[in-house]
């Protein structure tokens, strides 16, 4: 069984894919599974991956409906191993990163660790200036307001130890509020969280589906779910 299991939801990231695949093989220093989580049968990043023929990478058709979140649900549950990252197939976050998050998990015991734009030595190039204001001012907030040990708890790009996926009911509804979700209701149990610095570049290739204003209600609920947690009597 692999150290590592690496998620990777797709929709149509045939432009993309092989060369994730190479750099993570490249860059990866530990033992990981890549499980490449897709909607539908006609995905153009299928016939990439099967042509690839990867012994140490796995197709997983989402289980729970299109759309990133349930790609992202479906991949944490059929994930193996004693740690779970989550990334994109874009490279918008870097694989050699994973590294650092491993390494830094195995050394303080965190059940989950950060991968940080907006911490010393972080950086965010490109992307939606109103998506980068919103998304640095969310993470800073929580960290220096609410408490949560991360600048960028935003970020879906986590590490995550397997067993404390396996003992946290999930309850986002779209988008990308997951990231959110796990780590603030990692803080609200006293778990261990940590963060490394990261630079993530805006894609290159293919469209993105992120949609800040449709999702945005539900980034809130677990911003504000933190803000209860640092004020409550646990405090």
């Amino acid at each position: 069984m692999p150290l590592l299991s690496i998620v990777i939801p797709v929709f149509n990231e045939g432009g993309n894919i092989r060369t994730a695949i190479n750099e993570i093989t490249a860059k990866v220093k530990h033992d990981y599974r890549i499980l490449i989580v897709y909607d539908f049968d006609e995905d153009n990043t299928l016939p990439v991956v099967r042509e690839m023929n990867s012994p140490n990478v796995d197709l997983v058709k989402n289980k729970y409906g299109r759309g990133v979140l349930n790609a992202i649900k479906t991949g944490l549950e059929s994930a193996t191993g004693k740690y779970i990252v989550v990334t994109m197939a874009d490279l918008s976050d870097p694989p050699e990163v994973m590294n650092s998050m491993i390494e830094l998990a195995e050394r303080d015991n965190a059940s989950v660790v950060c991968a940080s734009r907006y911490m010393k030595g972080g950086r965010q190039i490109g992307g939606p200036f109103v998506k980068g204001l919103m998304s640095r001012t969310a993470g800073l907030t929580l960290c220096w307001l609410a408490g949560v040990p991360t600048h960028d708890a935003t970020n879906s790009f986590k590490l995550y130890r397997k067993s404390y996926i396996d003992s946290v009911k999930i309850e986002s509804s779209g988008g990308f509020e997951l990231g959110i979700e796990l780590v603030v209701k990692a803080y609200a149990r006293g778990l261990v969280i940590r963060e490394v610095p990261t630079t993530w570049r805006d894609r290159t290739e293919g469209e993105s589906h992120f949609k800040i204003m449709a999702w945005l209600p539900s980034y809130l609920r677990w911003y504000f779910y933190a803000f209860r947690v640092r004020f409550s009597c646990r405090h």
